[in-house]
This record gives C-alpha cells, sequence and structure tokens, in this order.
C-alpha cells in the first residue's frame, strides 16, 4: 500500500463529500454578497486573534469578545450567513472526525 496514493484517494473522496460541496457552494455564493463576505472575513480575523491569544496564554480581550458577539448577532440575522456558518460548521466537523481518526490510529492522541 502506497500511503501517498492512499492519502490522495483521501482527498479525492474529501472533494466529492456532500459536505464540501455544500460548504464549497456556499462560499460560491458568500463571494456574491460583498457585505456578508466582509463581515465573516472581519468575524475570521477576530476569531484568529481570540485563538493566537489563547495560544500564548494571554487574557482574551473582552473589547475582541464584544465584538465577535455583536458580528455573530448581526450575521445571524442573514440567511446566506446562517446557511454558510452551518455549511462550514459541518464540513469542518467532518474534517475533525478525520484527523482523529488518523490521529488515533497512529497514536497521537
Amino acid at each position: 500500500m502506497n500511503v501517498y496514493d492512499e492519502a490522495h484517494n483521501l482527498a479525492h473522496a474529501i472533494k466529492n463529500s456532500n459536505e464540501f460541496l455544500e460548504f464549497d457552494r456556499m462560499r460560491g455564493e458568500i463571494e456574491k454578497d460583498e457585505q456578508v463576505s466582509e463581515m465573516l472575513r472581519d468575524m475570521q480575523k477576530l476569531q484568529l486573534e481570540i485563538q493566537t491569544s489563547q495560544i500564548q496564554g494571554q487574557e482574551v480581550d473582552e473589547a475582541l469578545i464584544s465584538q465577535i458577539q455583536s458580528l455573530g448577532t448581526m450575521l445571524a440575522t442573514k440567511p446566506l450567513a446562517a446557511e454558510y456558518m452551518k455549511a462550514e460548521a459541518t464540513f469542518s466537523l467532518m474534517m475533525n472526525d478525520v484527523f482523529q481518526i488518523i490521529g488515533d490510529a497512529v497514536g497521537m492522541r
């Protein structure tokens, strides 16, 4: 068995999964709406800032938390954004499951 061939097979399976196809479709829809697209980019930047602070052992700035909550509330009122976030979460969950399966198989968890 060639590990690289199997990795390519896995990549192909992921790319053709319902979870990825729906996420990719929604990503295309989001790109058509500049306002929602920009709000989602801002949300991702804020999430990254929070994660970086947490990884570095720093206290998370309350202003960042407030900004992300406010942005999340605004995005939740936009059906397109809500659909995108659901598709993204579903795809992310699948990918996390795949990483866990691989990690468990080689004793990395």
